[in-house]
């Protein structure tokens, strides 16, 4: 590993980044509200001498960008890391490396989330040079174009922009959009609370949480919980039209070498009738800029319906794998606007991507 990581400082060096360190132990708020809730229950979560809420280090990209916020540096800038992350994981130690790039304030979108791409697939071929590696690329601009040209309500299309890349909550959440309305159980959901409004509603959830005991300052305050009841309330009333849910499926079923993914794109929002130009334009621009990195064209494909299980993702997302493995070497994606949501005072677009260094040294190890 040490040799391993030696030549990926080499390698992002000779890419123009600046190596970078953060703390292991991290504020936990930011990961708990930003970082999606397949992270939030992996985390391990300790408490300060003060109170404050810690957690260790489960991944990179925020905490290089809070370093990014408090050193007040310029951009566009491009930090490269290696080091351990800490998270449960079902198949492997909780305790790993990880190695990546972060580059921040790139204003030509394109060619950054070609770059990154390109920047991970290099290291990647550079640690196995025999593996024949396939490239996943999904686009959450573009899922969310088509759910606003659906004529989805905001709060629907949240939700299903919440699980992109979750295949499981995105069906559930297709059923209940499509399904019969729930109906509701008295006992249980006190539709008369619901009703009665937010203040009533945020003062009956903190009376709750106070009598069993539950903190009303933990990472969801009475007022969060009492808008989700709201807005659950009110999506379980919508219900889309058999036309719209058969466009958002052919939508999804969208599978294509990247190459022929700007015009099937564009045939389905023609024949579907929905005008998403602004999301394809920006699609077929990152597409060009991709293919002229000089990568495997064959190896790059696009599926609607693939995104990554993190919530600050606004744009493209990727994963890099090697044939016959059921877990990517490495994934990322856009965040145009998460430093903003760290207390950034302008915005910075950004985009980067991580590689697991543990199952890139099995397979080296596999090699020989």
């Amino acid at each position: 590993m040490t040799t391993l990581s030696t030549q990926i400082r080499t390698l992002f060096s000779a890419r123009g980044t600046v190596m970078v360190d953060v703390p292991v132990l991290q504020p936990a708020d930011p990961f708990l509200d930003m970082a999606g809730e397949d992270l939030r229950r992996r985390i391990f979560l300790t408490e300060s001498e003060t109170g404050e809420q810690l957690c260790l280090r489960p991944e990179f990209t925020i905490p290089v960008c809070l370093d990014h916020i408090a050193s007040r540096a310029g951009t566009p800038r491009r930090y490269g890391y290696v080091g351990e992350v800490f998270r449960q994981r079902r198949d492997g130690p909780a305790e790993f490396m990880q190695a990546g790039i972060e580059d921040l304030g790139d204003p030509e979108i394109a060619r950054a989330d070609a770059r990154a791409i390109a920047d991970a697939h290099a290291l990647l071929a550079h640690a196995l040079p025999d593996a024949e590696l396939s490239v996943t690329v999904g686009d959450h601009a573009v899922f969310e174009a088509v759910l606003a040209a659906l004529g989805l309500p905001p709060g629907w299309q949240k939700r299903l922009a919440r699980a992109f890349g979750a295949p499981e909550q995105l069906s559930a959440a297709l059923a209940d959009l499509s399904g019969p309305p729930a109906k509701e159980k008295a006992e249980n959901s006190r539709p008369d609370i619901v009703a009665s409004g937010l203040d009533a509603l945020t003062a009956h959830i903190a009376a709750e949480m106070e009598k069993t005991g539950l903190s009303t300052s933990a990472s969801r305050t009475p007022e969060e919980i009492a808008r989700r009841l709201i807005e659950k309330t009110e999506l379980q009333k919508v219900r889309l039209p058999d036309e719209a849910l058969s466009a958002l499926k052919t939508f999804l079923d969208i599978d294509a070498p990247l190459a022929e993914a700007p015009r099937r794109l564009q045939d389905f929002a023609d024949e579907a009738g929905l005008v998403i130009d602004r999301a394809l334009v920006a699609f077929s621009q990152r597409a060009l800029a991709i293919l002229a990195e000089g990568l495997p064209a064959a190896s790059i494909r696009y599926d609607a319906a693939f995104g990554r299980p993190l919530d600050y993702y606004t744009g493209l997302v990727f994963e890099i794998a090697a044939p016959g493995e059921a877990r990517p070497l490495a994934g990322g994606g856009r965040y145009d606007r998460l430093l903003t949501m760290l207390g950034a005072t302008a915005p910075i677009p950004g985009v980067g991507f991580s590689v697991w260094l543990d199952r890139i040294e099995a397979l080296r190890g596999g090699q020989g």
